[in-house]
């Protein structure tokens, strides 16, 4: 089953791959980008698109990256809680075998 996990990963992959390059052989027109307060010099439109997409890619896992300092610390809390009570139980249970005569 692992396998066949990575079987379609792998061509899920491929496929993509190919899809990026198509549209890299299709959209070689060179187009400058006015950025409003800036003008960039020309480049293809794929490689506008594609730094893009790496721009934002790398916005969203800034964003993400304070919910998921918030979740790992209070993933750690719970586990460190979680040791206490199995700590407390594991006394509870010896006193409890202790007391019985």
């Amino acid at each position: 089953m692992r396998w066949l996990k990575g079987v379609i990963l792998a061509i899920l992959l491929v496929a993509v791959l190919l899809i990026g390059i198509l549209f890299a052989v299709n959209n070689q027109q060179a187009l400058p980008l006015n950025l409003i307060w800036v003008e960039l010099p020309p480049a293809s439109l794929s490689v506008w698109l594609l730094a893009a997409l790496a721009c934002g890619v790398l916005l969203g896992m800034l964003a993400m990256t304070g919910v998921y300092l918030r979740l790992r610390t209070l993933l750690t809390r719970a586990q460190r809680h979680n040791q206490q009570q199995r700590k407390e139980l594991d006394r509870l249970r010896v006193q409890e075998l202790k007391e019985l005569p």
